[in-house]
Protein backbone atom coordinates (compact mmCIF):
# COMPACT_ATOMS: atom_id res chain seq x y z
CA UNK A 1 0.00 0.00 0.00
CA UNK A 2 1.22 3.73 -0.81
CA UNK A 3 2.98 5.50 2.09
CA UNK A 4 1.70 9.19 2.42
CA UNK A 5 4.88 10.68 2.77
CA UNK A 6 6.50 9.71 -0.76
CA UNK A 7 5.32 11.80 -3.50
CA UNK A 8 2.41 10.20 -5.68
CA UNK A 9 1.20 10.69 -8.84
CA UNK A 10 -2.52 8.59 -8.84
CA UNK A 11 -3.14 9.09 -12.89
CA UNK A 12 -5.38 7.68 -15.38
CA UNK A 13 -9.02 9.10 -13.93
CA UNK A 14 -12.28 10.75 -14.17
CA UNK A 15 -12.06 13.13 -11.37
CA UNK A 16 -14.86 14.74 -9.83
CA UNK A 17 -12.34 17.42 -7.35
CA UNK A 18 -16.49 18.37 -5.52
CA UNK A 19 -17.98 15.13 -6.31
CA UNK A 20 -20.31 17.64 -9.11
CA UNK A 21 -21.37 15.53 -12.02
CA UNK A 22 -21.39 18.75 -13.90
CA UNK A 23 -17.65 18.43 -13.09
CA UNK A 24 -15.89 15.69 -13.84
CA UNK A 25 -11.93 16.08 -15.58
CA UNK A 26 -11.13 13.12 -17.93
CA UNK A 27 -7.43 11.05 -17.86
CA UNK A 28 -6.78 13.04 -14.44
CA UNK A 29 -3.65 13.17 -12.06
CA UNK A 30 -3.38 14.07 -8.31
CA UNK A 31 -0.23 14.40 -7.09
CA UNK A 32 0.12 13.77 -3.63
CA UNK A 33 3.25 15.00 -1.58
CA UNK A 34 3.38 14.13 2.51
CA UNK A 35 -0.31 13.82 2.51
CA UNK A 36 -1.65 16.73 0.98
CA UNK A 37 -2.35 17.63 -2.62
CA UNK A 38 0.46 19.44 -4.20
CA UNK A 39 -1.30 19.44 -7.81
CA UNK A 40 -4.70 17.99 -10.11
CA UNK A 41 -6.17 18.42 -13.68
CA UNK A 42 -5.93 17.34 -16.76
CA UNK A 43 -2.89 14.55 -16.92
CA UNK A 44 -1.29 15.87 -20.16
CA UNK A 45 -1.18 19.17 -18.70
CA UNK A 46 0.86 17.57 -15.72
CA UNK A 47 4.13 19.44 -15.07
CA UNK A 48 7.08 17.71 -15.65
CA UNK A 49 8.74 17.88 -12.42
CA UNK A 50 6.79 14.89 -11.37
CA UNK A 51 7.90 12.60 -13.58
CA UNK A 52 9.84 10.78 -11.32
CA UNK A 53 7.04 10.18 -8.75
CA UNK A 54 5.72 6.99 -7.22
CA UNK A 55 2.68 6.12 -10.13
CA UNK A 56 -0.54 4.55 -9.46
CA UNK A 57 -2.79 3.66 -12.24
CA UNK A 58 -7.05 4.00 -11.38
CA UNK A 59 -7.44 2.12 -14.37
CA UNK A 60 -10.62 5.10 -15.51
CA UNK A 61 -12.30 5.12 -12.37
CA UNK A 62 -14.10 7.74 -11.18
CA UNK A 63 -12.24 9.94 -8.59
CA UNK A 64 -14.51 12.00 -5.80
CA UNK A 65 -13.28 13.28 -2.29
CA UNK A 66 -13.60 11.03 0.71
CA UNK A 67 -17.57 10.69 2.08
CA UNK A 68 -17.81 12.94 5.26
CA UNK A 69 -20.33 11.28 7.96
CA UNK A 70 -21.52 14.42 10.26
CA UNK A 71 -24.05 13.27 12.38
CA UNK A 72 -23.73 9.87 13.97
CA UNK A 73 -24.20 8.43 17.45
CA UNK A 74 -22.29 5.32 16.87
CA UNK A 75 -21.03 4.81 20.07
CA UNK A 76 -23.23 2.96 22.20
CA UNK A 77 -24.01 -0.56 23.52
CA UNK A 78 -26.82 -2.82 23.01
CA UNK A 79 -29.51 -2.83 20.36
CA UNK A 80 -32.85 -1.78 20.29
CA UNK A 81 -34.05 -4.76 17.17
CA UNK A 82 -37.03 -6.36 19.81
CA UNK A 83 -38.24 -3.15 20.27
CA UNK A 84 -38.11 -2.57 16.05
CA UNK A 85 -39.88 -5.64 16.56
CA UNK A 86 -42.93 -4.17 19.37
CA UNK A 87 -43.72 -1.40 17.33
CA UNK A 88 -44.26 -3.65 14.36
CA UNK A 89 -46.71 -6.08 16.50
CA UNK A 90 -48.67 -2.70 17.51
CA UNK A 91 -46.91 -1.31 20.71
CA UNK A 92 -46.57 2.53 21.63
CA UNK A 93 -43.40 4.37 22.60
CA UNK A 94 -45.42 4.21 26.22
CA UNK A 95 -45.49 0.41 25.89
CA UNK A 96 -42.08 -0.26 25.16
CA UNK A 97 -40.84 2.65 27.82
CA UNK A 98 -42.79 0.79 30.62
CA UNK A 99 -40.88 -2.14 29.60
CA UNK A 100 -38.13 -0.25 30.30
CA UNK A 101 -37.37 0.46 26.64
CA UNK A 102 -36.37 3.52 24.90
CA UNK A 103 -33.41 5.34 25.23
CA UNK A 104 -33.31 4.53 28.78
CA UNK A 105 -32.55 1.43 27.66
CA UNK A 106 -29.53 2.24 25.64
CA UNK A 107 -28.48 4.21 28.55
CA UNK A 108 -28.63 1.61 30.87
CA UNK A 109 -26.40 -1.07 28.35
CA UNK A 110 -24.45 2.03 27.78
CA UNK A 111 -23.30 2.62 31.37
CA UNK A 112 -22.94 -1.23 32.26
CA UNK A 113 -20.65 -1.89 29.42
CA UNK A 114 -16.85 -1.66 29.72
CA UNK A 115 -15.07 0.89 28.28
CA UNK A 116 -13.71 -2.71 25.55
CA UNK A 117 -17.12 -3.85 25.06
CA UNK A 118 -18.35 -0.52 24.01
CA UNK A 119 -14.47 -0.38 21.65
CA UNK A 120 -15.53 -3.30 20.15
CA UNK A 121 -19.40 -3.07 19.26
CA UNK A 122 -18.69 0.34 17.90
CA UNK A 123 -15.53 -0.51 16.03
CA UNK A 124 -17.44 -2.72 13.73
CA UNK A 125 -20.17 -0.08 13.17
CA UNK A 126 -17.38 2.32 12.00
CA UNK A 127 -16.08 -0.51 9.65
CA UNK A 128 -18.46 -0.43 7.85
CA UNK A 129 -18.94 3.16 7.07
CA UNK A 130 -15.69 2.89 6.36
CA UNK A 131 -15.69 0.34 3.90
CA UNK A 132 -18.11 2.29 1.80
CA UNK A 133 -15.58 5.68 1.42
CA UNK A 134 -15.68 7.42 4.46
CA UNK A 135 -12.99 9.03 5.27
CA UNK A 136 -14.33 11.57 8.38
CA UNK A 137 -17.05 11.54 10.59
CA UNK A 138 -18.71 12.64 13.90
CA UNK A 139 -19.34 10.76 16.82
CA UNK A 140 -21.36 12.55 19.55
CA UNK A 141 -21.77 11.25 22.93
CA UNK A 142 -25.31 11.04 24.69
CA UNK A 143 -26.03 7.54 26.04
CA UNK A 144 -24.18 8.12 29.11
CA UNK A 145 -25.95 10.88 30.44
CA UNK A 146 -23.36 10.79 33.13
CA UNK A 147 -19.76 12.18 33.86
CA UNK A 148 -18.69 8.63 33.75
CA UNK A 149 -19.95 7.02 31.18
CA UNK A 150 -20.22 10.19 29.06
CA UNK A 151 -16.29 10.38 29.70
CA UNK A 152 -15.97 6.35 28.84
CA UNK A 153 -17.56 7.14 25.01
CA UNK A 154 -15.59 10.01 24.24
CA UNK A 155 -12.50 8.15 25.27
CA UNK A 156 -13.81 5.12 23.03
CA UNK A 157 -14.08 7.69 19.86
CA UNK A 158 -11.17 9.09 20.45
CA UNK A 159 -9.90 5.40 20.82
CA UNK A 160 -11.60 4.37 16.99
CA UNK A 161 -9.82 7.26 15.64
CA UNK A 162 -6.39 5.95 16.87
CA UNK A 163 -7.23 2.56 16.19
CA UNK A 164 -8.55 3.42 12.16
CA UNK A 165 -7.27 5.96 9.44
CA UNK A 166 -9.94 8.20 9.75
CA UNK A 167 -10.72 11.69 11.09
CA UNK A 168 -13.21 11.67 14.04
CA UNK A 169 -14.63 15.00 15.66
CA UNK A 170 -16.52 14.48 18.56
CA UNK A 171 -19.12 15.94 19.95
CA UNK A 172 -20.63 16.33 23.57
CA UNK A 173 -24.55 15.87 24.08
CA UNK A 174 -24.82 15.59 27.31
CA UNK A 175 -28.14 17.52 26.86
CA UNK A 176 -29.98 14.22 24.61
CA UNK A 177 -32.17 13.46 27.27
CA UNK A 178 -33.48 13.78 31.04
CA UNK A 179 -31.57 10.39 32.94
CA UNK A 180 -34.11 8.68 35.47
CA UNK A 181 -32.05 9.97 38.34
CA UNK A 182 -33.20 13.50 37.62
CA UNK A 183 -36.92 12.48 36.55
CA UNK A 184 -38.62 15.98 36.89
CA UNK A 185 -35.78 18.15 37.44
CA UNK A 186 -34.64 19.06 33.96
CA UNK A 187 -32.72 22.38 35.24
CA UNK A 188 -31.15 20.74 37.82
CA UNK A 189 -29.59 18.31 35.01
CA UNK A 190 -28.42 20.99 32.60
CA UNK A 191 -27.07 22.34 35.70
CA UNK A 192 -25.02 19.57 35.81
CA UNK A 193 -24.09 19.48 32.17
CA UNK A 194 -23.04 23.03 32.14
CA UNK A 195 -21.41 23.33 35.12
CA UNK A 196 -19.64 19.70 36.29
CA UNK A 197 -20.14 17.35 32.87
CA UNK A 198 -18.88 19.76 29.70
CA UNK A 199 -15.99 21.84 31.84
CA UNK A 200 -14.82 18.75 33.04
CA UNK A 201 -14.90 16.71 29.73
CA UNK A 202 -13.17 19.83 27.42
CA UNK A 203 -10.09 19.81 30.20
CA UNK A 204 -9.69 16.18 29.44
CA UNK A 205 -9.37 17.42 25.63
CA UNK A 206 -12.34 15.10 24.84
CA UNK A 207 -14.65 17.57 23.21
CA UNK A 208 -14.81 18.89 19.64
CA UNK A 209 -17.96 20.47 19.75
CA UNK A 210 -21.06 20.45 21.82
CA UNK A 211 -24.95 19.57 20.94
CA UNK A 212 -27.94 19.78 22.63
CA UNK A 213 -31.38 18.03 21.42
CA UNK A 214 -34.15 21.11 21.76
CA UNK A 215 -36.78 19.93 21.61
CA UNK A 216 -40.79 19.19 23.50
CA UNK A 217 -39.86 15.72 24.55
CA UNK A 218 -36.24 17.42 25.36
CA UNK A 219 -35.07 20.41 26.39
CA UNK A 220 -36.41 24.25 25.75
CA UNK A 221 -35.00 26.96 24.16
CA UNK A 222 -33.76 28.69 27.37
CA UNK A 223 -31.82 24.70 28.40
CA UNK A 224 -30.06 25.00 25.25
CA UNK A 225 -29.43 28.46 25.16
CA UNK A 226 -27.76 27.79 28.82
CA UNK A 227 -25.79 24.95 26.90
CA UNK A 228 -24.43 27.08 24.10
CA UNK A 229 -23.86 29.86 27.26
CA UNK A 230 -21.53 26.81 28.63
CA UNK A 231 -19.56 25.70 25.00
CA UNK A 232 -19.04 29.45 24.54
CA UNK A 233 -16.69 29.98 27.60
CA UNK A 234 -14.70 27.01 26.54
CA UNK A 235 -14.51 28.42 23.09
CA UNK A 236 -16.15 25.22 21.92
CA UNK A 237 -18.11 25.31 18.72
CA UNK A 238 -22.20 24.07 19.25
CA UNK A 239 -24.96 22.47 16.75
CA UNK A 240 -28.43 21.67 17.59
CA UNK A 241 -30.71 18.73 17.10
CA UNK A 242 -33.81 21.15 15.90
CA UNK A 243 -37.13 21.48 14.47
CA UNK A 244 -37.41 17.43 14.37
CA UNK A 245 -41.38 16.74 16.02
CA UNK A 246 -42.32 20.44 16.19
CA UNK A 247 -41.78 23.83 15.30
CA UNK A 248 -39.80 25.12 19.08
CA UNK A 249 -37.40 27.94 16.99
CA UNK A 250 -33.99 25.93 17.34
CA UNK A 251 -32.78 26.45 14.39
CA UNK A 252 -32.85 30.56 14.82
CA UNK A 253 -31.17 29.94 17.77
CA UNK A 254 -28.56 27.86 17.09
CA UNK A 255 -27.99 30.41 13.84
CA UNK A 256 -27.55 33.08 16.73
CA UNK A 257 -24.66 31.14 17.94
CA UNK A 258 -23.03 30.56 14.69
CA UNK A 259 -23.97 27.09 15.22
CA UNK A 260 -21.92 24.49 12.87
CA UNK A 261 -25.08 22.75 12.08
CA UNK A 262 -28.76 22.47 12.84
CA UNK A 263 -29.72 19.03 12.04
CA UNK A 264 -33.37 17.56 11.68
CA UNK A 265 -35.15 20.58 10.42
CA UNK A 266 -38.54 18.93 9.40
CA UNK A 267 -40.44 21.35 10.77
CA UNK A 268 -38.31 24.57 9.80
CA UNK A 269 -39.79 27.90 9.09
CA UNK A 270 -38.84 30.52 6.73
CA UNK A 271 -37.35 32.73 9.53
CA UNK A 272 -34.74 29.75 10.93
CA UNK A 273 -33.71 29.04 7.60
CA UNK A 274 -32.98 32.80 6.68
CA UNK A 275 -31.45 33.05 10.12
CA UNK A 276 -29.13 29.95 9.22
CA UNK A 277 -27.83 31.14 5.95
CA UNK A 278 -27.02 34.53 7.85
CA UNK A 279 -24.70 32.58 10.26
CA UNK A 280 -23.38 30.35 7.67
CA UNK A 281 -25.08 27.19 9.69
CA UNK A 282 -25.37 24.27 7.62
CA UNK A 283 -28.74 22.17 7.47
CA UNK A 284 -28.00 18.43 8.19
CA UNK A 285 -30.84 16.22 6.65
CA UNK A 286 -31.17 12.81 8.26
CA UNK A 287 -33.28 10.81 5.90
CA UNK A 288 -32.10 7.35 7.54
CA UNK A 289 -34.43 8.83 10.84
CA UNK A 290 -37.18 9.90 9.02
CA UNK A 291 -37.68 6.87 7.35
CA UNK A 292 -37.48 4.23 10.22
CA UNK A 293 -39.49 6.26 12.38
CA UNK A 294 -42.20 6.85 9.51
CA UNK A 295 -42.51 10.39 9.70
CA UNK A 296 -44.75 12.98 7.75
CA UNK A 297 -43.25 15.56 7.54
CA UNK A 298 -40.89 16.64 5.25
CA UNK A 299 -38.16 18.85 5.83
CA UNK A 300 -38.80 21.85 3.92
CA UNK A 301 -36.12 21.08 0.90
CA UNK A 302 -37.50 24.27 -1.35
CA UNK A 303 -36.94 26.84 1.48
CA UNK A 304 -33.73 25.94 1.82
CA UNK A 305 -32.97 25.71 -1.67
CA UNK A 306 -34.85 29.60 -1.51
CA UNK A 307 -32.37 30.60 0.86
CA UNK A 308 -29.03 28.84 -0.40
CA UNK A 309 -28.99 27.22 2.71
CA UNK A 310 -26.23 24.09 2.14
CA UNK A 311 -27.14 20.98 3.05
CA UNK A 312 -25.76 18.37 3.98
CA UNK A 313 -26.74 14.88 4.71
CA UNK A 314 -25.54 12.04 7.54
CA UNK A 315 -26.79 8.67 8.58
CA UNK A 316 -27.71 9.76 12.22
CA UNK A 317 -26.26 5.96 13.14
CA UNK A 318 -27.96 5.37 16.32
CA UNK A 319 -29.93 1.84 17.88
CA UNK A 320 -32.99 3.60 18.28
CA UNK A 321 -34.22 5.95 15.34
CA UNK A 322 -31.59 5.15 12.30
CA UNK A 323 -29.55 1.68 12.83
CA UNK A 324 -27.77 2.01 9.84
CA UNK A 325 -24.31 1.84 9.05
CA UNK A 326 -24.18 3.27 5.33
CA UNK A 327 -24.15 6.55 3.94
CA UNK A 328 -24.15 5.25 0.50
CA UNK A 329 -28.00 4.29 1.28
CA UNK A 330 -28.27 7.52 3.00
CA UNK A 331 -27.61 8.74 -0.68
CA UNK A 332 -30.86 7.22 -2.29
CA UNK A 333 -32.62 8.03 0.55
CA UNK A 334 -32.34 12.22 -0.10
CA UNK A 335 -33.17 11.27 -3.40
CA UNK A 336 -35.99 9.39 -3.02
CA UNK A 337 -37.97 10.78 0.28
CA UNK A 338 -36.74 14.26 0.23
CA UNK A 339 -36.17 14.47 -3.79
CA UNK A 340 -32.69 16.19 -3.72
CA UNK A 341 -30.91 15.57 -7.19
CA UNK A 342 -28.06 13.17 -6.77
CA UNK A 343 -25.54 16.97 -6.74
CA UNK A 344 -27.35 17.92 -3.92
CA UNK A 345 -26.60 14.64 -2.24
CA UNK A 346 -23.09 14.75 -3.20
CA UNK A 347 -22.60 17.74 -2.00
CA UNK A 348 -24.00 16.88 1.31
CA UNK A 349 -21.93 14.01 2.30
CA UNK A 350 -18.81 15.54 0.95
CA UNK A 351 -17.90 19.45 0.98
CA UNK A 352 -21.12 20.40 2.99
CA UNK A 353 -20.69 17.87 5.46
CA UNK A 354 -17.04 19.11 5.77
CA UNK A 355 -18.68 22.18 6.99
CA UNK A 356 -20.60 20.95 9.33
CA UNK A 357 -17.83 18.63 10.80
CA UNK A 358 -16.08 21.84 11.41
CA UNK A 359 -12.93 19.97 11.11
CA UNK A 360 -9.69 21.74 9.96
CA UNK A 361 -8.26 19.15 7.79
CA UNK A 362 -11.70 17.66 6.05
CA UNK A 363 -12.55 20.26 3.43
CA UNK A 364 -14.71 16.95 1.88
CA UNK A 365 -12.80 18.76 -1.66
CA UNK A 366 -10.12 17.63 -3.72
CA UNK A 367 -8.22 20.65 -3.59
CA UNK A 368 -4.57 22.01 -3.40
CA UNK A 369 -2.81 22.33 -0.02
CA UNK A 370 -5.70 19.99 1.12
CA UNK A 371 -5.68 16.34 2.71
CA UNK A 372 -5.29 14.21 0.03
CA UNK A 373 -8.80 12.33 1.07
CA UNK A 374 -9.99 10.57 -2.06
CA UNK A 375 -12.32 7.46 -3.14
CA UNK A 376 -11.96 5.61 -6.36
CA UNK A 377 -15.20 4.15 -7.29
CA UNK A 378 -16.55 1.06 -10.10
CA UNK A 379 -19.38 3.32 -11.14
CA UNK A 380 -19.90 4.54 -14.63
CA UNK A 381 -21.49 7.47 -13.32
CA UNK A 382 -21.56 9.37 -10.12
CA UNK A 383 -25.37 9.22 -10.59
CA UNK A 384 -24.87 5.36 -9.28
CA UNK A 385 -23.67 6.50 -5.68
CA UNK A 386 -27.28 7.35 -5.20
CA UNK A 387 -29.12 4.76 -7.62
CA UNK A 388 -27.72 1.47 -6.18
CA UNK A 389 -28.82 0.23 -2.70
CA UNK A 390 -26.25 -3.05 -1.76
CA UNK A 391 -24.37 -2.98 -4.69
CA UNK A 392 -20.45 -2.63 -3.69
CA UNK A 393 -19.32 0.41 -5.51
CA UNK A 394 -16.34 1.53 -3.42
CA UNK A 395 -12.66 0.18 -5.42
CA UNK A 396 -9.95 2.21 -3.43
CA UNK A 397 -9.69 4.76 -0.41
CA UNK A 398 -7.00 7.17 0.15
CA UNK A 399 -6.60 8.97 3.28
CA UNK A 400 -4.32 11.44 4.14
CA UNK A 401 -2.14 10.34 1.20
CA UNK A 402 -2.31 6.44 1.99
CA UNK A 403 -4.34 3.32 0.56
CA UNK A 404 -6.67 2.54 3.62
CA UNK A 405 -9.46 0.19 1.59
CA UNK A 406 -8.51 -1.41 -1.52
CA UNK A 407 -10.92 -4.00 -3.47
CA UNK A 408 -9.33 -3.16 -6.62
CA UNK A 409 -8.51 -7.20 -6.45
CA UNK A 410 -12.09 -8.16 -6.11
CA UNK A 411 -13.59 -5.36 -8.57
Amino acid sequence: MASSNTLQVWRNARLSPRADPAEVIENAAIVVRDGRIEWFGAEAEMPPAYTDAVRHDLQQRIVTPGLVDCHTHLVYAGNRAEEFAMRLEGASYEDIAKRGGGIVSTVRNTRAASEDELFAQSLRRLDALLAEGVTALEIKSGYGLDLATERKMLRVARRLAKTRPVTISTTFLGAHALPPEYADRADDYIDHVCNEMLPTLAAEGLVDAVDVFCERIAFTLEQAERVFGAASKLNLPVKMHAEQLSLMGGAALAAKHHALSADHLEFLDEAGAMAMREAGTVAVLLPGAFYFIREKQLPPTDLLRRHDVPIALATDSNPGTSPSTSLLLMLNMGCTLFRLSVAEVLAGVTRHGAKALGHADVTGEIKLGAKADFVAWDIVTLAELAYWTGLERCALVVRHGAVTVDKRKIA
